[in-house]
């Protein structure tokens, strides 16, 4: 197969070697040409596995948020008196899978000297597993043994750890609301039986989630009824629609909201982050990718008798032009195409580049007291790599417009006179 001209000079001067002295080259060009082509590729490839991290990092969290939280929340500031008929006529909105009841407030756990703040989630046994993961998420115990009148309690991994507790073991609750006696107002206090052990594998739910009985909660909050109903519908993505649906049946004392809107701030700060470091991270493509200019500047000067000899043997300034724009579109279409490979190499298997570097470090990267998760997730999005090696491989074809423009200027008197 014949190729056009253009193109077979272009792809030559690619891999060319300078001349040094007659009848000999070294390999400088050709080095600087690989430093190019690595560069956009090592740039392209990082960009890659940070946005498939950023994207595991938010989907890992928002799944384990999930697995706790509700789809969608209806409340009313004084109780579900009629919750029951509620929950019916929820539950037959379309989209939505399971409808549970419930009971939230705060208080103070304490067990000997220890005291922890907490968040107290009052749920249906029976009902629970149609709206969370959270029966799957007992380590010891069982969301059975959450029986009403008994005053049992889950708590999870990472508070039982922090005040030394253990099923079988007794703690002491105590809830923001007061008891009027003689002596004055004095905060409200039970002791509970630890009757199970809940792992979400979120440190910050972990660390202060209290789970009894929802009668028994609302008993301790000198409550009848739920403070609210636990949605879950078909497609989370779509809560905040789905909810807005359901609003139009819901009397208009009782508010409802979705976990986008619970987590508003969590999930705009994750989405600023990760506009941030693509634009960091594309200034290293950038400067990686506008090394060409150089590359092919020193290239054109190079190879100025070759330009001569072609332009007096009848090649337009165009050809010439042409020849040296296939020259850096090769280094940057390889460059771009190997920084893809490179980066969805590594994000695709992240789970086992990270524990054997830390393995051989004996380094942590991710501990649970500090972030929401212990694992360096990755989500790859076939967009992100489209955009990031559509990104490089334009600013490439950037970088060569100057040099094959100075490369079609070229006088041949002018570069002949010395030769």
């Amino acid at each position: 197969m014949k190729f056009p001209l253009e193109l077979e000079i272009g792809l030559r001067y690619t891999r060319s070697k300078r001349r040094k002295a007659i009848g000999k080259r070294d390999g400088f060009l050709s080095f600087i040409s690989g430093i190019s082509t690595i560069g956009i590729a090592l740039g392209v490839a990082s960009l890659i596995v940070v946005l498939s991290v950023m994207n595991g990092f938010q989907k890992e969290v928002r799944d384990r948020m999930l697995s706790v939280l509700s789809h969608i929340e209806i409340t009313a500031p004084d109780g579900l008196a009629n919750w029951q008929p509620l929950s019916l006529t929820v539950a037959a909105q379309p989209h939505v899978l399971g409808v549970a009841p419930m009971v939230s407030s705060q208080g103070l756990l304490s067990r000997g000297g220890a005291m922890r703040g907490v968040s107290i989630r009052g749920v249906s046994p029976s009902e629970e597993i149609k709206v969370s993961d959270l029966p799957k998420q007992f380590v010891s115990g069982s969301i059975n043994d959450l029986t009403p009148g008994s005053f049992g309690v889950a708590l999870g991994s990472q508070l039982a750890a922090i005040i030394g507790a253990n099923v079988g073991d007794r703690v002491n609750l105590i809830v923001p609301e007061a008891d009027l006696t003689p002596a004055g107002a004095l905060p409200r206090m039970r002791t509970l039986q630890v009757v199970g052990i809940v792992d979400s594998g979120h440190y910050e739910f972990d660390s202060t989630l209290v789970i009894m009985h929802w009668q028994d909660a609302a008993a301790l909050l000198r409550t009848r009824d739920p403070t609210g109903l636990r949605v879950k519908v078909d497609n989370m993505q779509r809560a905040p629609e789905i909810a807005n649906e359901i609003a139009s049946v819901l009397p208009a004392n009782v508010w409802i909201s979705d976990w986008s809107r619970t987590n508003r701030n969590w999930f705009a700060a994750v989405q600023t982050e990760k506009k941030m470091m693509f634009i960091i991270l594309t200034l290293i493509i950038a400067v990686a990718a506008f090394n060409l200019v150089s590359t092919l500047v020193m290239t054109v000067n190079e190879k100025q008798a070759d330009i001569a000899i072609l332009r007096t043997m009848g090649a337009s300034p165009g050809m010439i032009q042409r020849i040296f724009l296939v020259q850096g579109l090769a280094i940057g279409l390889l460059g771009s195409l190997a920084g893809v490979a490179f980066g969805l190499l590594i994000a695709l298997n992240i789970d086992v580049i990270v524990p054997a570097i830390e393995a051989v470090f004996r380094v942590r990267f991710l501990p649970r007291d500090v972030y929401f998760i212990s694992e360096l997730p990755s989500d790859v999005h076939l967009a992100d790599v489209l955009t990031v090696g559509l990104m490089a491989f334009g600013l490439s074809v950037l970088a060569t417009l100057y040099p094959s423009s100075r490369a079609s200027k070229v006088q041949p008197a002018e570069a002949l006179r010395y030769e």
